[in-house]
């Protein structure tokens, strides 16, 4: 699909891993949605919608972006948007890969 990120890229969201909201983030709502400020790299992001910040509140206790999308109530016909906003957040380090129990190091 060509809306879907690069999985090849490092930091590739993929709907079938576990991911959650850097510690060094903070997310302040807003009538939009919300801002999430970044206190290590200074980055200050605008989540534009309310759907989004459930999303990526939603990412720590999901078990996989899938899971947090459907738990959120995305349509599965506008995931890939979701999962293009979720590579813009990986990328500037305010949402990162999660490591489950059980996983190899």
């Amino acid at each position: 699909m060509s809306d879907a990120p690069d999985s090849s890229a490092p930091d590739a969201v993929r709907l079938d891993q576990p991911w959650a909201i850097s510690p060094a983030v903070a997310l302040r709502p807003e009538p939009f949605g919300a801002l999430a400020y970044h206190f290590g790299n200074r980055k200050l992001t605008f989540l534009k919608r309310p759907e989004l910040v459930t999303v990526v509140r939603g990412l720590a206790d999901a078990p996989d972006v899938a899971a947090a999308l459907a738990a959120a109530a995305v349509p599965e016909a506008q995931w890939p948007g979701y999962l293009a906003a979720l590579q813009g957040l990986a990328r500037t380090d305010m949402i990162r890969p999660r490591q489950t129990e059980g996983a190899a190091a």
